[in-house]
């Protein structure tokens, strides 16, 4: 699903099966459950259990806001919500690590069914699957890599490239003339499109993102810099003089080895932190590393 070219530098592959996979997998186990009650018992306990709906929500069962998003409608429910998830979710895993992937899962699943919820509220109708956790790791996705270039399959069939801030704006226009023209008007039913919970899970990663993964800084701080004319002058070097109580003379000492500010010195130290990325992730940079790809970035937009 994604191209090669991208944003930075850095491996698609996670390290290692971790969260990810982990979550796949119970997806699949929870579905395979369902199928084994509903064809050898005739039962359909894990919906009406786990199912999150108004009634039940306002009754006190507060963890169907989590189980809902483990239930599915069928096969291709599953397969499609799943595929979403490996392709998008195996990057992230890779920038966020294991921690911060479970908590944006988590954070997705509330935050499609707070949405759905709010929309929905005293009225009749359920919802279940995980496609509010996918618009949230693509949301959390588009944040962090929006220009980088992905190829999508339209029916399957038609490769389309295209970039993910775009991909989201579309999705969105979408959820939201469905929730207008189709949910809201007909309340929804069980195995219907819940573009609530999609438009709850985008909201829920586009907050996380800047809550979570944004380093702090004023949002509105301006710039100031001094005039040319003193730039020049301080950037003169001065001799620097250390004197020697025991004579009566001073002796020039050479001024200590200036920090390099040229472009290469600047392009070495951004591949010292892209490679750090690819063995530890994200999550592992100092403050003063993300500070220098920010100076890097802006050094970049200006040229």
């Amino acid at each position: 699903m994604l191209s090669d070219r991208s944003y930075m530098r850095h491996d698609a592959s996670p390290r290692s099966p971790g969260f990810l996979v982990w979550f796949l997998g119970v997806l699949a186990g929870v579905f395979v459950l369902q199928r084994i009650a509903e064809v050898f018992f005739g039962s359909d306990a894990l919906v009406r259990y786990g199912a999150l709906s108004s009634r039940t929500l306002l009754g006190g069962e507060i963890w169907r806001l989590v189980t809902y998003a483990l239930l599915h409608g069928g096969l291709t429910h599953l397969l499609l919500n799943c595929l979403g998830l490996f392709f998008i979710g195996r990057i992230l895993q890779n920038t966020l690590e294991t921690r911060r992937l479970a908590w944006l899962t988590l954070v997705g699943a509330l935050g499609g069914a707070a949405l759905w919820f709010a929309f929905h509220f005293g009225r009749r109708g359920t919802v279940i699957g995980a496609s509010g956790i996918a618009m949230t790791y693509l949301t959390v996705f588009a944040c962090l890599y929006p220009r980088r270039n992905i190829t999508i399959f339209l029916f399957f069939i038609i490769p389309v490239t295209i970039q993910p801030v775009w991909l989201v704006g579309i999705l969105a226009g979408i959820d939201l003339l469905g929730l207008v023209t189709r949910e809201l008007p007909h309340s929804g039913s069980l195995y219907g499109v819940a573009h609530s919970a999609h438009l709850g899970g985008m909201a829920a990663g586009w907050l996380f993102h800047r809550l979570a993964l944004t380093p702090s800084r004023p949002r509105f701080a301006t710039t100031v810099e001094p005039p040319a004319w003193l730039k020049k002058r301080s950037a003169r070097s001065e001799p620097v003089y250390s004197v020697n109580l025991g004579s009566t003379s001073a002796a020039p000492q050479p001024p200590p080895p200036a920090v390099p500010g040229t472009s290469d010195a600047l392009k070495a130290e951004v591949d010292r932190i892209l490679d750090k990325i690819n063995l530890r992730g994200f999550a592992s940079l100092t403050e003063e590393e993300k500070r220098v790809l920010d100076e890097a970035r802006q050094h970049l937009s200006h040229r």
